[in-house]
C-alpha cells in the first residue's frame, strides 16, 4: 500500500465536489427578503448605525482608478496593464552568507535549507530599515516572511522516502518551515537581497524557543529538552503573522497538530486540538538515523514521567511566537497569553497611549471562534515592548443574532468563567492550564462557532474589524444562524465589527460567490470584475484599501468559474470592488504589504502545482520551462511610480 503524506488541511472538507453545484444554486439566489428576515435584519441595520457614528464626516475616498482583470486561468501572475510585477525569493534562494545555491533538482541538503529561503511562502511584514527612528525608508528594509508548510513531492529530488524517512530528509523539511528575514534595498529600479547583511536569518522547526506568559513552566509543558517548561525547539505550520507596536514580527502556528503522533490514549489536550493517533503528517517521527529532534514527534508516554520522554512536546506549539528582526541573536518568544489554537494571524488595534493593547486572532478550523487579547498594562510609547503581551485578559466572541457581539472572558479568576466551568463539568488547575485547553475554555463559555476564520485587519482610520470566514462546507441548514448564514458554505464570507464601550455591532461586509451573488442590505453584487471564493488572505493598507486574498482549493480552483487563485481590493466605505492580480495553477494568493509610500508591494505565491508531482507537475512558475514549481514573494510595482492601487 503507498504511503500517503498529508499536507493538506488537517480537517479537510468532505463532498466537497459534490455539493459544489448546489452551493452555487443556493448563494447566486439567496433572496434579500430571506437574508434580511428578522435578526439579520437588524444585525446589519446595528452595524451601520454604529459605524454611521463612529466614522464622522465624509472621507476623500483613495482612488482605484486601475483596470480590474479577467478571471485568470494561466500559470503566471497576472496584474492590471498599469502594473508589472516580478518574482522575488523564491525557495531555495541563498539567503545567508556563503549559503548553497539552489539546485533546480532538489538535491539541496537540509543543512543547506538551513541556510536558504524557507518554502511555502505566507504571511509577511516589511520593515523599514529606519523602523525605529522616522520608519518611512521605502526603498531599504526587512522583508520578514513565513514558511507554512512543505510539498514533500516537490522538495526533493525524487519525492519523499517511505517510512523509515531518512533522516536528511527530515531535516530538510522541518528547515524549510518557520520564517525568513531578508534585508533587501532597492538598487536603481530592482529589490536585490543583500547577502551579507547579518540582519539575514532563518528561524526553523528546530531552532529554539522561550515560553512566556501564565503558561510557561506549566507540568504540561515540561520535557525531556526543557523539564522546567520553559523552552521548546521551532515553530512550524507558519500561517498569518502580526507585527507589534514597538517593531517586532509576530508570526502564527496554524495548523501543527498533526506534524506529532501519539500511539496512546491521547490527553484532552491532544484530542481537542487533533493530534494524530497512527502517524504524523510528515512521519518525521521515524527519521532513521534517529535523534532526538525527530523522536520529540512522537508523543507517545514512554517514560515514567514527562521529563523522560515527550508526551507534552506537543502543547510547545499552537502558539504566537514574537521575532525581533533587528536582533539576529535574540530568541524567539512564545506568548502563552494570547491562547493556543491554530492560530491564522494577529492584528492590533490602533495602540493609544494609556489605555491597554488590544490584538484579534482566528483560529482557522471549521467551528472555531475569534478571539481578543486585552493587554493587563497600558500602552506606552517610550516604554512598550513584549512585555505588554504577557499578561492580560484572552476573550472569545460570541455573535448575537440582533447584531450585537459579545467578549466571554477565559479568566480562570472570573466569576462568570468560574460559573461556566462548573456547569460543564470541567476542571482547570491554573490560568496555564486554562489557555493550554484555550478551544476547550471557549467551547464552555458558550462562543459562536464560525465559518474558517483566517486573517483579520483592522481599519485604520475608523477602527472597523474585518475577519475572513473563509467556507465551511460541513455547515448544515440547522447550524445556519445570523453570522454564519448559509448552509454548505463553500465560498466564504467577510464580517466585520465596531467595538462599543462593553459589547461589539456587527455586519456581514460581503459574501463570496459567483456573479450574482447578492450581499443583502448593501451594494455589493458580485460581477465578472469581482467575483471570487474562500477569502482568506486580509490587509488595509495606510489609505483605507482593503485588499482581499483567495485560498480556493478543491472542485473550485481552475474550474470555468473561478479559475486560479486571487486578490482583490475593497473600498469598504464605496463597496467597490475589483481584481487586482491572478496567480499561477494550483496556487493560494497570500500575504501582501507596502513600502511606507506604497510604490512597490510585496505579496506571496504559495505552493504553485500543489496536489501534482515532480514527474508532472500541473505548474513551472516562477521559474518556467520544465522546472519544478517553487513559492515565491512577488513585487508589484506601477509602470509610472504611482501608488499601489490607484
Amino acid at each position: 500500500m503507498p504511503i500517503t503524506f498529508d499536507i493538506n488541511n488537517p480537517d479537510p472538507q468532505t463532498n466537497f465536489s459534490n455539493n459544489r453545484e448546489f452551493a452555487d444554486v443556493v448563494n447566486v439566489n439567496m433572496s434579500r427578503r430571506r437574508f434580511l428576515q428578522g435578526s439579520a435584519a437588524i444585525a446589519a441595520t446595528a452595524f451601520i448605525a454604529s459605524c454611521s457614528s463612529a466614522t464622522g464626516t465624509l472621507r476623500q475616498q483613495p482612488a482605484m482608478a486601475f483596470t480590474p482583470i479577467t478571471v485568470g486561468f494561466g500559470d503566471e501572475v497576472v496584474v492590471p496593464a498599469e502594473y508589472q510585477a516580478q518574482a522575488f525569493l523564491p525557495w531555495g534562494t541563498p539567503l545567508l552568507a556563503n549559503a548553497a545555491e539552489y539546485r533546480a533538482d532538489g538535491s539541496n541538503t537540509g543543512a543547506e535549507q538551513e541556510q536558504q529561503v524557507g518554502a511555502h511562502h505566507d504571511g509577511m511584514h516589511f520593515f523599514p530599515i529606519d523602523a525605529h527612528a522616522a520608519g518611512t525608508n521605502s526603498t531599504e528594509g526587512l522583508l520578514v516572511m513565513n514558511h507554512e508548510y512543505v510539498d514533500p513531492a516537490f522538495i526533493h529530488a525524487n519525492g519523499p522516502d517511505a517510512p523509515p524517512r531518512p533522516a536528511d530528509q527530515v531535516r530538510k523539511e522541518i528547515a524549510a518551515h518557520g520564517v525568513s528575514v531578508a534585508h533587501i534595498k532597492d538598487v536603481n529600479g530592482e529589490w536585490q537581497l543583500l547577502q551579507t547583511s547579518s540582519f539575514n536569518r532563518r528561524i526553523t522547526g528546530a531552532t529554539e524557543m522561550e515560553l512566556v506568559g501564565p503558561a510557561a513552566g506549566h507540568p504540561k509543558l515540561s520535557t525531556l529538552f526543557s523539564p522546567s517548561g520553559t523552552r521548546t525547539r521551532g515553530t512550524l505550520n507558519n500561517c498569518a503573522h502580526g507585527h507589534t507596536p514597538w517593531g517586532t514580527y509576530l508570526t502564527c502556528e496554524e495548523n501543527w497538530a498533526r506534524c506529532f503522533v501519539n500511539q496512546a490514549e491521547h490527553t484532552r489536550e491532544q484530542q481537542r486540538y487533533g493530534v494524530a493517533k497512527e502517524n504524523g503528517r510528515y512521519y518525521w517521527e521515524t527519521a532513521t538515523p534517529s535523534a532526538d529532534e525527530y523522536a520529540r514527534f512522537d508523543v507517545t508516554p514512554y517514560g515514567n514521567n514527562a521529563n523522560e520522554d515527550y508526551r507534552n512536546e506537543a502543547n510547545g506549539f499552537g502558539w504566537i511566537v514574537e521575532i525581533d528582526p533587528f536582533n539576529p541573536n535574540s530568541m524567539p518568544k512564545k506568548h502563552t497569553a494570547l491562547g493556543r489554537f491554530a492560530h491564522e494571524g494577529i492584528v492590533f488595534a490602533a495602540a493609544e497611549e494609556g489605555k491597554p493593547l488590544v490584538a484579534y486572532s482566528g483560529d482557522d478550523s471549521r467551528f472555531e471562534y475569534i478571539y481578543k487579547f486585552v493587554s493587563a498594562e497600558v500602552y506606552n510609547h517610550a516604554t512598550a515592548g513584549s512585555h505588554l503581551l504577557e499578561e492580560g485578559t484572552l476573550y472569545v466572541a460570541r455573535f448575537n443574532d440582533d447584531g450585537s457581539g459579545e467578549w466571554l472572558p477565559l479568566d480562570i479568576h472570573n466569576a462568570a468563567f468560574q460559573a461556566a466551568a462548573a456547569a460543564a463539568n470541567v476542571q482547570f488547575s491554573d490560568q496555564g492550564d486554562v489557555l493550554l485547553n484555550t478551544r476547550l475554555a471557549a467551547d464552555i463559555m458558550g462562543a459562536t462557532k464560525m465559518d474558517r476564520p483566517e486573517w483579520g485587519a483592522v481599519h485604520p482610520l475608523t477602527g472597523e474589524v474585518y475577519f475572513t470566514l473563509t467556507n465551511n462546507t460541513r455547515r448544515t441548514e440547522a447550524q445556519i444562524d445570523a453570522a454564519n448564514p448559509r448552509a454548505e458554505n463553500y465560498a466564504g464570507h467577510i464580517i466585520r465589527w465596531q467595538e462599543r464601550a462593553d459589547h461589539f455591532t456587527w455586519d456581514i461586509f460581503m459574501l463570496g460567490g459567483a456573479p450574482g451573488t447578492y450581499t443583502p442590505d448593501t451594494a455589493i453584487e458580485l460581477d465578472a470584475t469581482n467575483h471570487h471564493a474562500c477569502a482568506d488572505g486580509l490587509w488595509f493598507d495606510s489609505a483605507g484599501l482593503l485588499w482581499i486574498q483567495t485560498d480556493m482549493s478543491g472542485a473550485i480552483q481552475g474550474g470555468s468559474t473561478y479559475g486560479n487563485n486571487a486578490m482583490l481590493v475593497a473600498n469598504p466605505d464605496t463597496r467597490e470592488v475589483k481584481r487586482f492580480l491572478t496567480g499561477p495553477v494550483d496556487c493560494e494568493i497570500t500575504g501582501v504589504v507596502t513600502t511606507p509610500d506604497r510604490k512597490t508591494m510585496f505579496i506571496n505565491v504559495q505552493h504553485p502545482g500543489e496536489g501534482s508531482t515532480v514527474s508532472n507537475p500541473s505548474s513551472h512558475w516562477p521559474d518556467g520551462g520544465s522546472a519544478r514549481p517553487r513559492s515565491s514573494t512577488v513585487v508589484i510595482r506601477h509602470n509610472e511610480g504611482k501608488v499601489i492601487g490607484s
